[in-house]
């Protein structure tokens, strides 16, 4: 159950992980490649806004899951950065099939999510589910907790 006196990383400490380091040059190289998307095709525009959006969020999300050590908060926003990876991906392949000019970045922006998938797994392995307090939407409850369950405080 939730602890009061749990410990909080401070923003320099976040800044350091392995992981946010890599969301953060996914989300350099995503705005890399949305600066020479040509914005007078309006379909392929579109995917500049799409890939400064999603990739912003990867590394909000690790700081904001990381500030708070609540097993459902830090779930949450794991779930929010796999999804912004996720269509990170969908959109290189739709740049590509769009006939994107520089297809070579588009290879390396997939090769850095790919190791940025790596060290996401091992970080939500690393999750303590018993620090929790109950999530009553019952999406991120540690085994044998449902969202109806009574506190323990």
């Amino acid at each position: 159950m939730y602890n009061d006196e749990d410990d909080f990383k401070s923003q320099d400490e976040i800044q350091k992980m392995p992981l946010y380091q890599k969301g953060w040059e996914i989300m350099i190289l995503s705005k890399k490649i949305a600066e020479i998307i040509p914005r007078d095709e309006e379909l392929i525009g579109s995917y500049a806004h799409y890939l400064t959006v999603d990739s912003g969020l990867i590394c909000a999300k690790i700081a904001g899951a990381e500030a708070g050590d609540l097993y459902d908060l830090r779930m949450e926003n794991a779930a929010i950065i796999r999804k912004a990876a996720r269509d990170l991906l969908t959109y290189t392949s739709a740049l590509k099939a769009f006939g994107f000019s520089e297809p070579e970045y588009l290879d390396l922006l997939r090769n850095a999510i790919e190791e940025f998938r790596i060290l996401f797994a091992k970080w939500v392995a690393g999750f303590d589910q018993w620090n929790y307090i109950i999530d009553r939407w019952g999406l991120f409850n540690p085994p044998g907790i449902n969202y109806d369950d009574k506190n323990d405080i």
